[in-house]
């Protein structure tokens, strides 16, 4: 059997496509890793909300999977959208790895100093912590950002750890962020494989129960929290409970709430957000 493994064509999401290919390999089932461009790897320059948000890095992989042109589709989980596409399912998560976002360039934050990156939750929060920072955009892959930096002349940027873990540039981290100072995106640190609906047993022995857990609460929270509201969002589960947030852009107020239910947490960091309107 031939399964096709659908990818972004980033170092970055061939090493992931290359992690989940071996856990899908056994006796009689063969991998083929098919490259694929999305909105988000064409248009480099634009902020992520005026492409589209949430999502632009996964479209076009969940058309070919609906297209019959791949089998599965490896995804970052934090690039999913919190809503499952229909006809689609996340058959399996691999564990989790750190979901932290990594400080390059800095063991730390200090006053004054610029910054690149092009998330917004990463921006608002990054501004609550030191508010005399000059929060840069940033966009591009992992490569591209570290090389900016230099270039020009950014004090430090901000990236996913697992990202530079996987592909042994963890050296570059001058400091790791607790989720207590700045809350992941929901998903960070996961990676997902997506499949046909009624199809989850192709991936399905690849599947860790706990990260599924964790990854699907945040996901639930954020969904309820974006169907009513623009303002930066994040979702962490770190095994004893759910944290949610709810931010301004430039950060001047952030809502954080902690509880069991992600539906009615997200509810709840609606109602926050709402109340700064």
């Amino acid at each position: 059997m031939l399964l096709r493994v659908g990818t972004r064509g980033s170092r970055l999401a061939l090493t992931q496509a290359e992690q989940a290919a071996e856990r899908l390999r056994r006796p009689g089932v063969e991998i083929a890793l098919v490259p694929i461009t999305t909105a988000g790897d064409r248009d480099r320059t634009r902020p992520f909300g005026e492409i589209g948000g949430r999502g632009v890095f996964v479209k076009e992989l969940e058309e070919a999977l609906l297209a019959g042109r791949i089998d599965v589709a490896v995804h970052s989980a934090k690039d999913l959208t919190a809503t499952e596409v229909d006809g689609l399912a996340v058959g399996a998560y691999l564990p989790r790895e750190d979901p932290r976002d990594a400080l390059c360039g800095s063991d730390g934050l200090r006053p004054g100093m610029r910054i690149g990156t092009a998330s917004v939750r990463r921006r608002a929060q990054l501004l609550a912590l030191e508010p005399s920072l000059r929060v840069e955009p940033l966009r591009g892959n992992i490569d591209t950002r570290l090389r900016k930096r230099g270039e020009r002349g950014l004090d430090a940027v901000v990236l996913a750890a697992c990202g530079l873990d996987r592909l042994g540039l963890g050296a570059e981290i001058g400091y790791r962020f607790e989720p207590g100072e700045m809350l992941p995106e929901a998903g960070q640190g996961a990676l997902a494989m997506q499949v046909r609906r009624g199809e989850e047993l192709l991936v399905a022995a690849a599947d860790d129960a706990e990260t599924r857990r964790r990854v699907e609460a945040e996901r639930r929270c954020v969904a309820v929290v974006g169907a009513g509201c623009l303002a930066p969002v994040a979702a962490h589960h770190d095994g004893d409970g759910l944290e949610g947030l709810v931010a301004d852009e430039d950060g001047r107020w952030i809502e954080r709430r902690r509880g069991d239910d992600p539906e009615a947490l997200g509810r709840e960091l609606a109602s926050a957000a709402s109340a700064h309107a």
